[in-house]
């Protein structure tokens, strides 16, 4: 069976430990693709997130009714406005730099995403989200279409994971993605130092440059291997990054650092990924705590995000700069017994940026149990979708990557896309 460059570089070309400098034609194709086009940074938040706890409909009293324990206390909230149907809305108090990019108009909370029959598996509702295909859900994802449809040749850095493995989200037929978790890791390796280094380095150029036309296999080794080699100086470049804010000092704050940095530096990256656990909030959630787990969720949330919008201010680039959020379903309306709320369907996606029209997009969910609810399903337990969440990457691929989602989704979902810009 033949091997594709996808199976290949499943585990991103960070499992390459050699370097060289970048052909020309790529150092031209990067610096004409710099930092002066848009930006997508695709934020995962993992485990499903509780939306009621994070846009909280707090004059609803069915929300108090059903969530004795874990309601987060209207006179607490940051008041936001409300949506079409005049239901009041308020952030989680931990989320004070949100709602200044909202009162900047940077920020757009769209309510009640997902898809009919919506799935509560981890794997399966992720896979969903990752190829925007309920119905089959194992091929590649839905920006990997999209890095696929862009003209040959394509920058081996045009997009950039910042978590440990290539998500599906990115997996493609023809591009391969680097999976780039730290710039330190990402560096030729060598036994050696000094001139020996070098020489290795040299060596290693050399059999890479091979591509004999009688060994398609090895020629396709050697061709993925440049393809690793060419990103390798670009990345180091991020190291030397200064950001004009203190990032905090956690995972998913210095992922965004290193993202900023790559802008800034102009290395070629188009989209970006990273991703932050810790959202199946089955127990414990205790959002109104001090250290409780979801409050510590939404701390970690707005800070490393509010520093991220702030440096790219001051740099310059939030114009250029869409940050798009997503969790692989919402949680149920109820809590359980264990102070925790369990799978459920449709949640909030948020989109950030200087060039996004700041809003609530979408309604609320009614919160009153009973059968005749048309915002609810699941008898009442679960909140129903409003806007299918395709309709947000057409908006996304159509307005701000320049790209056809007809094609890359398969399908037309433009006519229900939210106007967020």
């Amino acid at each position: 069976m033949a091997i594709t460059r996808r199976e290949f570089v499943r585990g991103g070309v960070a499992a390459f430990t050699v370097s060289f400098a970048a052909p020309a034609f790529l150092s031209d194709l990067a610096r004409a693709q710099g930092r002066s086009r848009r930006n997508l940074v695709v934020l995962y938040l993992s485990g499903g997130n509780d939306s009621l706890s994070m846009v909280i409909p707090y004059n609803d009293s069915q929300y108090y009714a059903r969530r004795p324990g874990i309601a987060i206390p209207a006179a607490s909230v940051l008041q936001i406005g409300t949506d079409r149907t005049g239901i009041a809305l308020g952030l989680h108090p931990r989320l004070g730099g949100l709602r200044t990019m909202f009162n900047a108009g940077r920020l757009a909370l769209i309510q009640r995403t997902g898809y009919a029959n919506s799935s509560r598996s981890h794997f399966e509702g992720t896979d969903i989200w990752s190829t925007a295909d309920p119905r089959s859900p194992q091929g590649n994802g839905w920006l990997g279409r999209y890095l696929d449809s862009l003209p040959s040749p394509v920058d081996p850095l045009t997009a950039w994971s910042t978590a440990g493995v290539i998500p599906r989200t990115l997996q493609a037929n023809r591009v391969g993605v680097p999976s780039i978790p730290t710039i330190q890791g990402y560096a030729f390796a060598s036994p050696n130092s000094g001139t020996d280094a070098q020489s290795a380095r040299d060596s290693a150029t050399r059999i890479a440059s091979h591509l004999p036309v009688d060994q398609p296999h090895l020629a396709f080794v050697n061709a993925s291997s440049q393809a690793a080699f060419a990103t390798l100086d670009r990345v180091a470049q991020v190291g030397t990054y200064a950001p004009t804010v203190n990032y905090p000092n956690n995972g998913f704050a210095l992922a965004l650092r290193t993202i900023a940095g790559a802008m800034v530096k102009g290395v070629g990256t188009k989209v970006f990924w990273v991703q932050t656990g810790g959202y199946d909030t089955h127990a414990g959630q205790n959002p109104n705590q001090a250290n409780g787990s979801y409050t510590t969720l939404m701390t970690t949330l707005n800070d490393g995000l509010f520093a991220f919008y702030t440096d790219l201010l001051n740099q310059g680039l939030l114009n250029d700069t869409l940050v798009l959020q997503f969790s692989e379903f919402g949680r149920r309306i109820s809590e359980n017994g264990s102070q925790g709320t369990d799978h459920g369907a449709a949640s909030v996606m948020m989109a950030i940026g200087g060039g996004v029209r700041g809003g609530i997009y979408g309604t609320a969910p009614n919160l009153r149990g009973t059968p005749d609810n048309p915002t609810l399903e699941n008898s009442g337990n679960d909140v129903h979708y409003e806007t299918d969440f395709r309709s947000v990457y057409a908006k996304v691929v159509d307005g701000w990557l320049g790209g056809d989602s007809v094609a890359v989704l398969g399908a037309d979902f433009r006519a229900g896309a939210p106007a967020m810009f």
